[in-house]
């Protein structure tokens, strides 16, 4: 397999970043579909391995995981382009609704066409599921894990963090203890098919790059990046002392969102809402609400938080708000080019390393119970719009979406992009029948 050109991955992640909805797992589902499936750019032992690695770095999973991919692919530049073009869209997308939100309030048609696309996630979540857990579960310790990891979460209300930090010392221990458990005989630096992939576990360099020297230096870098914009704003914009409170709160936001974001949602509503009082309550829900319907990742409803702290801090400016936007989108995700790029050395030296393998094999299964979670808190709120879940409740309507789309999904091989204009055209049908 050559590797494509960077024109031929721009276009990818171009697209990728218009046809992300739906969360992490709808993310990781297009992703593994196209990266893994239909192009071969990437085997699917390498797409899991860097998968559990991102799953425990802070910040979005899929993000991080594109900005990796890109770096293989085409060195930084690469890494670069692929996570910013995964934000972009939907940061644009939420300023666009923003504005109209502040503007005229909450369109009826608009969420009607987005409500139309929600059952469409849920067929994308439920592949993404049956994808994961087909190659990750390879036996019935990685099965038991999952299913731990999904009771946990479900049933007591354990953070995501918690139980990848149990599944870490439950590897640890089998790996000293019992290696056995963790891998199939000759599994271990095996795989069903590495072969025709760009990059693969043949693809690993001998040598194993340095890691202090390079993160020291990449370091610097994003410390005088993450200045810059900061000085802009003593100089040039009035009340610095707003914009430096902005600016601190949401780099500190971007070191805490480990577990993904449904972890930081809550801790940035809380401290916004209640504390720094930069928007209502009501308002932080309307904006979970509008980033529930962008592409990108979940994480992004911060900037609409960002938009609203300018705009009410400012007395109704759309410029001020627009700026508030921008700037918590950029320090929302500069670290999170930092992890990847100081921590992409470390993914190559642990692939065909047996103790690691097998940890970083437990943290996935700990990633299929969540995405099963995630399926059913989705699924509810989409089949059982009124939070009673009961046959009489249950929207028949949505229900055979998700079948019509699995259908199309599975049966017809409908791509993403044409699923995507099919569900909010049948959203926008839906509301103007009344049904």
């Amino acid at each position: 397999m050559q590797r494509p050109t960077f024109s031929e991955a721009l276009r990818f992640w171009f697209k990728l970043g218009w046809i992300s909805f739906g969360g992490t797992a709808a993310h990781i589902a297009i992703m593994h579909d196209e990266l893994v499936q239909k192009k071969r750019w990437i085997s699917n032992g390498s797409f899991l391995h860097a998968l559990s690695h991102c799953m425990i770095l802070p910040g979005p999973e899929a993000q991080q995981l594109a900005i990796y991919i890109g770096w293989k692919l085409h060195g930084k530049r690469g890494g670069v382009v692929a996570g910013t073009l995964f934000v972009l869209p939907s940061m644009f997308v939420l300023l666009a609704l923003s504005l109209i939100y502040v503007k005229f309030g909450n369109l009826p048609w608009i969420a009607a066409m987005f409500n139309g696309l929600k059952p469409a996630v849920i067929a994308l979540v439920v592949i993404a599921l049956h994808r994961v857990a087909k190659r990750a579960l390879r036996g019935p310790v990685q099965g038991g894990v999952a299913a731990a990891a999904f009771a946990c979460i479900c049933f007591f209300d354990v953070s995501l963090l918690q139980v990848m930090l149990g599944a870490v010392v439950l590897g640890i221990v089998l790996g000293k203890l019992w290696p056995g458990l963790l891998h199939r005989p000759g599994e271990v630096g095996a795989e069903e098919d590495e072969g025709g992939y760009y990059i693969s576990r043949n693809s690993m360099t001998p040598e194993p790059a340095p890691l202090l020297t390079p993160a020291a230096k990449l370091t610097a870098i994003v410390l005088l990046l993450w200045l810059l914009p900061l000085s802009a704003f003593y100089f040039f914009v009035e009340d610095f002392h707003f914009w430096k409170s902005l600016v601190l709160f949401f780099t500190k936001a971007a070191f805490v969102t480990i577990g993904g974001s449904y972890t930081v949602i809550p801790y940035v509503a809380h401290i916004t809402v209640s504390k720094l009082h930069w928007l209502t309550r009501a308002q932080m829900t309307d904006g979970f609400a509008l980033a529930e319907t962008t592409p990108g990742p979940l994480i992004i409803v911060v900037t609409f938080v960002g938009f609203m702290a300018g705009y009410n801090h400012f007395q109704g400016s759309l410029c001020m708000g627009t700026l508030g936007l921008l700037a918590t989108t950029f320090y929302t995700f500069l670290p999170c080019f930092l992890f990847v790029f100081a921590g992409a050395p470390l993914v190559e030296r642990t692939q065909g390393k047996p103790t690691i393998q097998g940890v970083l094999g437990l943290i996935t299964a700990v990633v299929v119970g969540a995405i099963l979670d995630l399926t059913l808190f989705l699924g509810k709120a989409v089949l059982f719009p009124s939070g009673v879940v009961a046959l009489r409740r249950l929207d028949a309507i949505a229900l055979g979406c998700v079948i019509f789309s699995l259908a199309l999904l599975r049966g017809f091989k409908l791509t993403v992009i044409h699923l995507i204009l099919l569900s909010v055209g049948g959203g926008l049908i839906r509301y103007l029948l009344g049904l």
